[in-house]
């Protein structure tokens, strides 16, 4: 015989809040961009005709805990009842940390969140649900913890090999020796600029915004095309 709760649980009207989330940092540019979510998720919603109350987006990174702003929205709404399920592409657009995950998994234990659906997976408050939930998104924690560690480990073997592990900054140039950074040398075009940024300073009380003014008239710009700052 069924218990009270998982009867209610079993008549609970199904209402969800469509997430979407893609980061800008270099460990999410592969990811389907927001308007792709939203596309695909809507057309699953429509053929299997899911109540979508409310839609939620957010370019933010969920490596840390409690930083993404939307995201705690979606929980807010969660907690105050105006939906009761999450729609979102892949698990790990929810959490890529372990307490943006225990605060999901909670509100699921709670009988506040009775389903997420993704595009190829659903889960309920069943152990075993929650489970695979857990697994997944600590797999995309892992990702991020061995990127973070062999990003530093690649940037250290640069440095003691002599090689300058990054892009030099404005006024200097990359020289390129066997498809790799050799050495950092003037730039012939730039670096006079920069030494004259410097003379301004000293010799004429150039102030920080005198000199903004004077490179934007002169119209010099980083390699990637904005101004300087």
């Amino acid at each position: 015989m069924e218990s009270s709760k998982a009867k209610t649980s079993h008549n609970q009207k199904i209402e969800y809040c469509l997430y979407a989330r893609k980061s800008s940092e270099s460990d999410e540019r592969q990811a389907m961009s927001i308007d792709g979510q939203l596309s695909e998720m809507k057309s699953l919603a429509k053929r299997e005709k899911l109540n979508v109350v409310e839609t939620i987006t957010e370019s933010h990174s969920a490596k840390e805990s409690g930083q993404r702003p939307e995201f705690n929205n979606l929980l807010m709404g969660i907690s105050e009842g105006r939906y009761n399920s999450i729609l979102t592409w892949a698990p790990d657009r929810l959490s890529r940390n372990a307490g943006d995950l225990g605060r999901i998994v909670d509100f699921m234990d709670q009988g506040k969140l009775a389903h997420i659906k993704t595009y190829s997976q659903s889960f309920t408050n069943n152990p075993n649900e929650k489970f695979l939930l857990m697994i997944l998104c600590s797999q995309a924690k892992l990702e991020n913890d061995n990127r973070g560690i062999n990003v530093k480990r690649g940037l250290r073997n640069k440095c003691e090999i002599g090689i300058r592990p990054g892009v030099a900054p404005i006024g200097y140039k990359n020289v390129l020796k066997e498809n790799r950074i050799s050495t950092v040398e003037l730039d012939p075009e730039r670096s006079p600029i920069i030494k004259q940024i410097f003379l301004k300073v000293a010799n004429l009380g150039f102030s920080g915004r005198m000199v903004k003014k004077w490179l934007d008239d002169i119209d010099l710009r980083p390699k990637a095309g904005a101004r300087c700052h």
